[in-house]
């Protein structure tokens, strides 16, 4: 969980600082693009789960 906080801390910290300089945020634009890459994560953790079970 401490890994958790600390990147989301890290995360909003970047954000902060490209706001103040007026830069363009690291990020997708859309929450669809954000449940994309949680999909591909989820995905793979799920295809891990299964090889390790029924190995």
């Amino acid at each position: 969980m401490k890994e958790v906080f600390l990147a989301f801390l890290a995360g909003a910290i970047v954000g902060v600082i490209f706001k103040l300089f007026r830069l363009p945020l690291p990020a997708p634009p859309v929450f669809s693009a954000v449940m994309g890459v949680m999909g591909v994560y989820v995905g793979g953790k799920l295809v891990e789960l299964l090889i390790r079970h029924y190995t």
